[in-house]
């Protein structure tokens, strides 16, 4: 029984996306192109906003920090995958799995928070224009960056939390070229149907609520 417990992986097999080398060729192009133009977009947003003492304000506050999550977003599982386009066997440690499924979690949920948290900002500032700057001062500007990541990092700990216990005793191959989570749990040598349930059911339930509380408050700014 001690030994079905433990977790005998140490390594996972990525399949990755395809073992055409002229395939591999283009989506290194296309990816490291792609990738060094949001990485370096990003960081011309993120340096302006910094820089600039005209954008001092709450939505370029809040657009500078939203440009910082999406360069860590590149840097999640884009690095490894462009690398492993010329490896022969694609192999990612138990750890780097499970630290890029954290991350991915973790930085996708806080990027949903502050979208909310913009959204909210420009319902202020077109429904109430003479208080603006005294609602979204840097303080509570501040407040809603620490809340975005605060919920980001727990939403991404419970995902974890749920998973990081399971057995993974033989299968190894993950059929992408990133750690995903479903394909993650599907490993276990153990029944998860109802653990994939209540993760889907998680993840769907904050997804939606994020996109239903969007479209809300971009209607009501809309008619207003």
């Amino acid at each position: 029984m001690n030994v079905t417990n433990q977790s005998i992986v140490s390594e996972f097999v990525l399949m990755g996306l395809t073992n055409s080398w002229v395939m591999q060729l283009l989506l290194f192009v296309f990816s490291l192109v792609f990738c060094l133009a949001g990485m370096l977009g990003n960081s011309l947003i993120v340096l302006t906003v910094a820089t600039d003492a005209h954008l001092q304000s709450p939505m370029y506050f809040f657009l500078a920090h939203l440009s910082f999550i999406d360069i860590m977003d590149s840097c999640i599982g884009t690095p490894k995958m462009l690398t492993d386009l010329f490896r022969k066997q694609k192999l990612i440690s138990f750890g780097g799995c499970v630290s890029q499924i954290f991350f991915i979690h973790a930085v996708g949920a806080t990027e949903m928070v502050l979208l909310i948290a913009m959204a909210f900002d420009r319902y202020i500032a077109i429904c109430k224009p003479l208080h603006y700057l005294t609602i979204m001062n840097l303080r509570v500007c501040v407040s809603i960056v620490i809340t975005s990541w605060t919920i980001g990092i727990s939403h991404s700990i419970i995902q974890l939390a749920f998973v990081i216990k399971l057995p993974f005793c033989g299968p190894n191959k993950i059929d992408s070229f990133y750690c995903d989570l479903p394909r993650f749990i599907r490993l276990a040598c153990t029944d998860t149907y109802k653990l994939q349930f209540l993760i889907t059911a998680n993840s769907g339930f904050i997804s939606l609520g994020a996109f239903c509380i969007l479209i809300i408050s971009y209607i009501v700014i809309l008619i207003t």
